[in-house]
């Protein structure tokens, strides 16, 4: 039977994990007690609003050898509550709290394919990735909080021969309880918004939600309010209700204080909206799209045009012209990542930023700093790469016994941010002693001054994934939970869709006034840039000293020798295929990569100097197999070595 077009997205992230469906070398972490108590207590909000209803959806489930499953945004479960027997089946595969479900560890499943796909599934018998899984069935749902971020996600898992086609409605509304519960909470007081298509829906899991800041931006809202309204979960502390429901903040707040029959308005996108305002602490609306305008409707206010809502976008935004507004240039996931870090500010929750070197991990913490609210702290940033581990201690924590004591970096950045860059190549013992540091959350004190708070914003920067660094060795499995807030990837160059945005904004900050012809956009476009964003600053730099004085456009002329050639090297190559898997994912049966031996990934390696991405890339394979395949060829230590370098 084919695949879906999800499962085979699902399969191939599977494949690049380095998992094979036999599941030979592939059993996920699985959290310590200590570990666990630990994610639950920084979860606490989570479980609190679903455990009452993991308990509803037992008691619809009872005597069906099924199990309810509560996870956390990594895929690590938390909570699970069912058939005693059925349970023991599943903890046998690790389906119980403590163990990862990312889709990395465990391949296709309901709780890591719903987290990675962002939409409610099921995963019946053999689609999952791992064949030991396939007795299952599960359905699983992701949780949205208010601010549009996913905190988890919620699974019935069963025997597969009783699979129950309403099984997945079941668990998807009650996701939706759990978000109304949080919504409930979190927007306690100040202005919320209630609506639905009738008035009947109010009060309902189909209503939508929305809560709005004094000054009417829209801070909260349900999955239910962003469908009615049309919107995407990134619009969420973006837009104006104003923009919304052609009311302006003073009318809705003259209306909260003013309990009245609903009365009917029509907004500025057409929808008719009866809305209805209460003396306590909610205004209900309630929408209903009709080309029929009623009686008593009040007058619209007038619609922005697109040029209003343009210059609202890019000037009224709160905090739109911070440090942040410079990575949202047109790139759909930068500016994905610069909401979320928005979202982020302030929250004592650790960040850590991944991605390729070049990628703009570290301007990226800069700008994060600059634009929170510890900006007037100290920002200081440690190179863990770059010094021995001697070095590296007492820079990190200071020299308390020398005259005058050295401080240290930890005391140094008090009020403000620290930023560890490429924080897996710390040494193991310095590991440890920073984990020590993070979870007394103090200080050792002074000579002759008492302890102090660490009062540190904490921002790691890796161009490798911290998990795969857990799964190495090289880094701390504790520590990673401990430092592994909020993981944001960034895209490396070849895969933005702001190249243009991004050169002028390269030349600016250059000090030149030059501008990219239109020719040479396409070929730069279709350039892989291994550098990512540092090469692609130097070549323009390089390039705009070679303008005459009369020129003002960097042509193919105008750069640098080498990626001049590479340019027309690659021009005159024919497109190439990407690396497929063998048989198709389409077709029948599990169908297998072909994976390189290890000594094909050795020689890879070699060419590439050591760059264990690189070669990762070039071989279609993920840096797990990478791993694998050297230390099947006797050669993990020197991967080790450069992966380090």
């Amino acid at each position: 039977m084919p695949l879906t077009p999800l499962l085979q997205r699902s399969w191939q992230r599977s494949q690049e994990a380095g998992l094979t469906p036999a599941g030979l070398g592939s059993a996920g972490p699985h959290a310590s007690a200590v570990q666990l108590a630990r994610a639950r207590d920084r979860h606490h909000e989570l479980i609190a609003h679903a455990r009452p209803v993991l308990e509803f959806l037992f008691e619809q489930t009872r005597g069906t050898d099924s199990v309810v499953l509560l996870a956390d945004a990594q895929g690590m479960l938390l909570d699970a509550i069912g058939d005693t027997g059925f349970s023991q089946r599943a903890a046998r595969v690790a389906l119980r709290p403590g163990a990862i479900w990312h889709e990395q560890w465990r391949g296709t499943n309901a709780i890591g394919t719903c987290l990675a796909e962002e939409q409610a599934l099921v995963i019946h018998g053999d689609e999952h990735y791992l064949d030991r899984n396939g007795f299952l069935t599960c359905a699983a749902s992701p949780i949205v909080d208010p601010a549009g971020r996913i905190i988890g996600a919620l699974d019935i898992s069963s025997d597969h021969r009783q699979a129950h086609r309403h099984t997945l409605g079941l668990v998807r509304s009650a996701a939706r309880m759990i978000e109304q519960r949080l919504f409930e909470t979190r927007h306690a007081q100040g202005l919320r918004l209630r609506f639905h298509s009738r008035p009947e829906g109010i009060a309902s899991l189909t209503e939508g939600l929305m809560a709005l800041s004094d000054d009417g931006w829209v801070i909260g809202a349900n999955a239910a309010a962003l469908s009615m309204l049309k919107l995407e979960r990134g619009h969420i502390g973006a837009l104006r209700a104003d923009s919304l429901f052609g009311l302006d903040l003073r009318s809705i707040e003259a209306m909260a204080r003013t309990p009245a029959e609903p009365r009917a308005l029509r907004c500025p996108d057409g929808t008719m909206l009866w809305l209805r305002v209460d003396r306590s602490h909610s205004i209900e609306v309630m929408a209903r799209r009709t080309d029929r305008q009623p009686d008593d409707a009040l007058p619209p206010s007038p619609s922005p045009s697109s040029s209003d809502r343009s210059a609202q976008t890019t000037q009224d935004r709160p905090g739109q012209d911070d440090a942040l507004s410079g990575f949202a240039l047109g790139d759909p996931t930068l500016r994905q990542i610069v909401g979320r870090l928005r979202r982020l500010s302030g929250a004592p929750v650790g960040l850590v930023l991944q991605g390729e070197s070049g990628s703009g991990k570290s301007a990226l913490a800069q700008a994060v700093h600059r634009s929170g609210p510890r900006r007037d702290g100290p920002l200081r940033t440690l190179h863990c790469a770059s010094l021995d581990a001697d070095l590296l201690d007492d820079t990190l924590f200071g020299r308390p016994l020398e005259r005058p004591p050295a401080p240290g970096l930890l005391r140094s950045a008090r009020g403000g941010t620290l930023v560890l860059d490429e924080v897996a190549d710390l040494p193991l013992p310095l590991q440890a002693r920073l984990l020590r540091a993070l979870q007394d959350d103090m200080l050792a004190p002074l000579p002759g001054e008492p302890a102090q708070p660490l009062d540190v914003a904490l921002i790691c920067t890796s161009r490798r994934r911290l998990i795969d660094e857990v799964a190495c060795g090289r880094l701390r499995e504790d520590l990673y939970y401990r430092l592994n807030g909020l993981t944001l990837m960034l895209p490396p160059l070849r895969e933005r869709s702001d190249l243009a945005a991004l050169c002028r904004q390269l030349l600016d900050a250059a000090g030149s006034a030059a501008a990219v012809h239109p020719d040479l956009l396409e070929p730069l476009a279709h350039y892989p840039w291994p550098g990512n964003g540092r090469q692609l600053a130097n070549a323009l730099r390089a390039a705009s000293v070679q303008l005459e004085p009369h020129e003002r456009m960097i042509r193919l002329e105008h750069l640098p020798d080498d990626l001049r050639e590479e340019l027309a090297t690659l021009a005159q190559q024919p497109m190439q295929d990407l690396k497929g898997i063998k048989g198709g994912l389409g077709g029948p049966g599990r169908a297998e990569r072909a994976l390189p031996d290890a000594a094909e990934v050795a020689r890879t390696v070699a060419a590439c100097k050591g760059n264990l991405s690189e070669a990762a890339r070039r071989l279609g394979i993920s840096r797990n197999t990478v791993y694998r395949r050297l230390r099947e060829a006797g050669e993990g230590t020197a991967a080790d070595d450069s992966a380090s370098r």
